[in-house]
């Protein structure tokens, strides 16, 4: 008998803690607290096999969807940043999942909430761990974008960390790529995240972009300026001539960004630039 693994077994006899199970060779406890639904001695019963928190291969009335081969989403409920992070797969014990199958920098590590594409996987001393979905797993389960989705919102989960971008499943079912150009930062392995799709390609994959339209943008950037002005006392020492890398460091934005929505601020008659300075006007204050 293998952990990770679902099997029908006989029903052997009754203890006070629970039912023996045997395939005629060994036998393994099911505990009363993992019977849900009445079984009888000598009845023929369909079980997964795990090890309970005391290393004892034990058994389960309860089937969960990620078995050893058989993938499925599963949602993280704890973080151990020496150890790796926990996915609940519907046991009453939680599956590791190792750091060593972890994003190198912690920040990019899933946080409680997210989730991953997972299944299951057993180490020399038969223990259970999560195993995430490779990038061949992941192509055979989705689902090719038709052209005319271009240009949609999108929302979907990250499964995969390059230094290029990221890889993504959206909830349509199609894999999607996010390079790095097209976020202002990169998200965790396991996060949903919510963008538009920017191409189609051929073989129906899609272009993601976590960016916001070009409208979108210049109102968030010209907010961010007002409500930085406001904080300095209606003042700042920047303005469109100052250099892209000061604009950069201060407002997270490229210079030509910085320019538009300062354009969008004067032509709404909310601010003034006078050397070197940003004012906002008496009319706005």
């Amino acid at each position: 008998m293998k952990v990770g693994t679902v099997v029908k077994l006989r029903v052997a006899r009754e203890v006070p803690f629970g039912f023996f199970l045997t395939d005629g060779e060994e036998d393994v406890l099911l505990h009363h607290s993992e019977v849900t639904e009445p079984i009888t001695v000598e009845q023929e019963v369909q079980v997964f096999l795990y090890q309970d928190h005391e290393g004892r291969l034990s058994a389960t009335l309860t089937i969960p969807t990620v078995q050893i081969g058989q993938y499925d989403w599963v949602e993280v409920v704890e973080v151990k940043k020496n150890l790796g992070v926990f996915v609940n797969i519907g046991l009453k014990k939680d599956i590791l999942v190792s750091m060593d199958d972890l994003p190198a920098i912690f920040s990019l590590w899933p946080t409680i909430g997210d989730k991953l594409y997972c299944s299951l996987k057993v180490d020399n001393k038969n223990r259970l761990y999560g195993k995430l979905g490779t990038e061949e797993v992941m192509r055979a389960i989705a689902i090719p974008a038709e052209p005319q989705v271009f240009n949609k919102n999108i929302k979907g989960t990250v499964y995969r960390l390059l230094l290029a971008g990221s890889f993504i499943m959206t909830e349509e079912g199609y894999m999607g790529f996010i390079h790095e150009s097209e976020r202002k930062e990169e998200p965790r392995l396991g996060q949903e995240v919510e963008g538009r799709i920017i191409d189609v390609k051929e073989d129906g994959m899609i272009n993601v972009s976590l960016l916001p339209r070009t409208h979108e943008q210049l109102d968030d950037d010209a907010n961010e300026i007002f409500e930085y002005l406001q904080g300095r006392g209606g003042s700042m020492p920047y303005w469109d001539k100052s250099l892209p890398e000061d604009i950069k460091r201060r407002f997270n934005m490229s210079k030509g960004a910085f320019k538009r929505a300062l354009g969008k601020l004067m032509k709404e008659n909310k601010v003034r630039q006078e050397e070197g300075w940003t004012h906002i006007n008496d009319n706005e204050k």
